[in-house]
C-alpha cells in the first residue's frame, strides 16, 4: 500500500509549539511574591528563598530559618485567536502556579543554605472549538511547562560582599492536539502528541555588594539549559484508514536561555526601597530551530519516520524592571513594580498557539506581619494587552493573536 504523505500537515501544525503566557519569553517576570510584586527588580534586593532562582547571593541576608510557600492564579481576560472563520477565546482561562522554599543559616560558616521548588514558566493555550479550513469544528491546543527543584548556598564573604550559587533539577513536558477529530484531506491528518518530557540540570551564580547604607548592587548569571523533549507518543487520524500510532516522539530545540542580570537598590529614606534591574536573555541561542521526529510505527501506509525542522529564530531580549517597597508601619510593607521586555518572537514566526508574548506588566501588593514569625505577602500583576497580526498558510493573511490578563499572587512566610 502506498505510504501517505503528510508533509503539509507538518508545515501547518508544527509551528504551534508553544503559546507564551509566561511573559518574558517563556519565563515569569519574578519568583516568589516580593520578587514579582517589585516587577522582577530583584537582583540587588533578593532576600527570601526565591533568591535561589533570582540571585542566590541574597540567601546570605537570611538569618535563622525561613520558610516560604506561595501560589499564583492566572486569569486570562483576552487570550484569543482570530482569522476569517474565528474569533475564539482560549478555554483554559485559569492557570494555577505554586512553589516555595526553605533556607537555614549555617552555624559554622557565614552562609545560608536553602532549597526551593519553582514553577519556572512555560506556555499553554487550549481552543476546543476552532472552525477549521476543512469545514469542521475541532480542538487546537499546546501545553508546555517547566518546573525546578533548586538547592543553593549564599555566603557573606566580607561585610559588604556576598556571593552565591544554585543548582537546579529542571523538568519540562509538552502535549499538543491539532484537529485530531477532523477527517483527513490531501496532505493533512490531525494529530495528538503526548508524554514528551525531559529532566536536565542547570545552574545560577550571583553576587551582591553593599556600597553604603543607601546603595546595593547585584548581578547574576544563569547558564543555558537544553530541554530535549523525548519519550512521547503520537497518534494521527487517517479517517477510514484508521489511527496510526508512533511509539517514539521527540521535540528538540527548546532551552532555558543564558541570562545576565545587573541591578541596583537605593534607599533614599529608611522606609523606602527603590530597585532596578536590566536582564539580558539570550533567546537567539535558546530557541532557534525546533525539530520534531516521529518514529516506530507498525503502519504499512504511513511514513515509518517523519522529521520536521521549523525555524523559530527568537531574538535576544532586554528586560527592564523597576520596583519599590515602602514600609508603611512596623507590620506592613507596600509594593509596586513595572516590567518591560520586547516580544522576542519574530512576527513572521507567530502562530495561533504562539500567542502574542506579553511585553508590559504593572504590579501592586503588600506584606503584613501576622505575628512575630508569620508574614503574608499578596498582590496583583496586570498583564497589559498585546496583539500580533501575521500571515499563516493555514489560517490566511491577517490572522491575529491577542493576550491580556492578570495574576493574583500570595505567599505565606515563617521566619524563626
Amino acid at each position: 500500500m502506498k505510504r501517505f504523505n503528510i508533509s503539509a500537515l507538518i508545515l501547518c501544525g508544527l509551528s504551534i509549539t508553544t503559546q507564551s503566557n509566561a511573559t518574558n519569553g517563556i519565563n515569569l517576570i519574578g519568583y516568589g511574591a516580593e520578587s514579582t510584586l517589585m516587577g522582577g527588580a530583584d537582583t540587588a534586593v533578593a532576600r527570601d528563598t526565591s533568591a535561589l532562582n533570582t540571585n542566590p547571593a541574597g540567601l546570605a541576608q537570611i538569618k535563622g530559618k525561613l520558610f516560604d510557600g506561595y501560589g499564583s492564579l492566572l486569569r486570562t481576560t483576552d487570550l484569543a485567536h482570530k482569522d476569517a472563520l474565528n474569533d475564539q477565546q482560549a478555554d483554559n482561562r485559569y492557570v494555577l502556579l505554586a512553589g516555595g522554599g526553605y533556607a537555614q543559616q549555617l552555624e559554622s560558616l557565614p552562609c545560608t543554605a536553602g532549597i526551593g521548588f519553582f514553577s519556572q514558566g512555560g506556555a499553554g493555550a487550549v481552543y476546543k472549538h476552532i472552525k477549521t479550513p476543512f469545514g469542521t469544528d475541532d480542538e487546537m491546543s499546546s501545553l508546555f511547562g517547566i518546573a525546578k527543584v533548586t538547592p543553593g548556598l549564599g555566603c557573606q564573604v566580607t561585610d559588604n560582599l556576598s556571593i552565591g550559587g544554585s543548582v537546579s533539577l529542571i523538568y519540562a513536558s509538552i502535549e499538543q492536539k491539532f484537529f485530531y477529530d477532523t477527517p483527513p484531506a490531501p496532505g493533512f491528518a490531525g494529530f495528538e502528541n503526548k508524554g514528551a518530557d525531559t529532566i536536565r540540570f542547570g545552574f545560577k551564580l550571583g553576587a551582591q555588594y553593599k556600597l553604603n547604607e543607601q546603595w546595593t548592587l547585584g548581578a547574576s548569571y544563569t547558564e543555558k539549559t537544553e530541554l530535549p523533549l523525548t519519550g512521547g507518543t503520537a497518534k494521527f487520524n487517517f479517517g477510514t484508514l484508521g489511527i496510526v500510532k508512533y511509539n517514539e516522539l521527540s521535540i528538540k530545540g527548546f532551552a532555558l536561555p543564558r541570562e545576565v542580570a545587573i541591578g541596583a537598590a537605593f534607599k533614599p529614606h529608611k522606609d523606602l526601597l527603590l530597585s532596578a534591574k536590566i536582564d539580558w536573555i539570550n533567546w537567539a541561542d535558546a530557541i532557534n530551530d525546533v525539530t520534531t521526529k516521529w518514529s516506530d510505527t507498525s503502519s504499512t501506509f504511513a511514513p515509518s519516520v517523519m522529521v520536521d525542522v521549523r525555524p523559530q529564530d527568537w531574538h535576544n531580549q532586554l528586560v527592564y524592571a523597576l520596583g519599590a517597597a515602602y514600609t508603611y508601619n512596623d507590620n506592613t510593607t507596600l509594593y509596586a513594580g513595572y516590567n518591560h521586555g520586547k516580544n522576542p518572537v519574530p512576527k513572521n514566526n507567530s502562530s495561533a498557539l504562539l500567542a502574542a508574548t506579553l511585553e508590559d506588566h504593572i504590579t501592586l501588593g503588600f506584606a503584613h506581619k501576622l505575628d512575630e514569625t508569620w508574614k503574608l505577602t499578596s498582590g496583583i500583576e496586570f498583564l497589559l494587552p498585546k496583539k500580533v497580526t501575521y500571515d499563516s498558510p493555514l489560517f490566511g493573511n491577517n490572522a491575529e493573536v491577542r493576550n491580556e490578563g492578570f495574576f493574583i499572587h500570595c505567599m505565606l512566610s515563617k521566619q524563626w
